[in-house]
């Protein structure tokens, strides 16, 4: 029996990847996914690398910072798999800038995505969520729930030039804490994982107009300037940045069994880098 057989996950950002890692991880462990990204290519990718293991997944895609996306995401998992046993709130980027350089529009994206958007996902489950405690109680079962918000070093400690992600960050910290004592009652783990540097597309060496993404309606800058990532490895213990496997394991281990007397944490998987 493998260790996530026959739960429900919802991973959001899960076409590429962090979340693609996540998605995959908790997949080859038995869990059926509900794999989300902005665009359609990249979600059905991720559903198929899925399939190909033999294990089952279903996208819902489009933005989640939309007011419908949550309750549609819950609706997704419960007309196809009946339940929700995990949640993994990943979906995000950042649009950096200093203060009197950042709009009120790249301020109110940051704390949408990272903020807002986990809160519309969390409060559509939170009613399924209960039903299914009040079922299990009434049969006599004790079933737990995990719930793993992504965070960031930044959110965690601040970084220059990013204002409004790091308080979108760091709003997911209080969000963790605040819902753990809110959901405990129910027999869910809510805890968060901050990252540091993990090696993605958001990541990569800064290479003119390679880096600049689109965004819904904006374009957004990528990456990271060179001579700052030879820093970051100098300054990591581990002596260099994580892979998306590393990211995608740091949350797993909060999605484990093991895992059901932890909660309201929130845990650096930064190589060892306190900044």
């Amino acid at each position: 029996m493998k260790k996530l057989q026959d739960k429900v996950a919802l991973v959001t950002g899960s076409g590429r990847g962090i979340g693609q890692a996540i998605a995959l991880k908790l997949a080859a462990e038995g869990a059926r996914v509900v794999i989300n990204d902005l665009d359609d290519e990249p979600a059905q990718e991720t559903v198929a690398a899925i399939h190909a293991t033999g294990s089952e997944a279903v996208a819902c895609v489009g933005d989640v910072t939309a007011t419908d996306f949550g309750e549609r995401m819950v609706r997704v998992a419960l007309e196809n798999y009946g339940g929700i046993d995990i949640i993994v709130n990943n979906a995000g980027y950042p649009w950096d800038n200093v203060i009197q350089k950042m709009s009120d529009e790249q301020w109110q994206a940051m704390l949408d995505v990272h903020a807002t958007a986990p809160f519309r996902i969390l409060r559509a489950a939170a009613d399924p969520i209960r039903a299914a405690v009040k079922a299990e109680k009434e049969a006599g079962q004790t079933v737990y729930r995990k719930v793993v918000n992504i965070s960031s070093i930044a959110g965690v400690f601040g970084n220059a030039g990013q204002l409004g992600y790091s308080a979108g960050k760091a709003a997911v910290a209080g969000m963790t804490r605040a819902l753990a004592k809110e959901w405990g009652r129910y027999h869910v783990n809510v805890n968060a994982v901050a990252f540091g540097y993990i090696k993605t597309r958001m990541t990569q060496e800064i290479e003119g107009e390679k880096t600049v993404t689109r965004v819904g309606e904006n374009d957004v800058r990528m990456g990271i300037q060179p001579e700052f990532i030879d820093f970051m490895n100098r300054m990591i213990p581990l002596g260099r940045g994580g892979t998306v496997q590393e990211a995608a394991g740091a949350v797993y281990l909060f999605c484990l069994p093991e895992s059901d007397y932890i909660s309201g944490q929130v845990v650096l998987a930064s190589g060892g880098l306190v900044i």
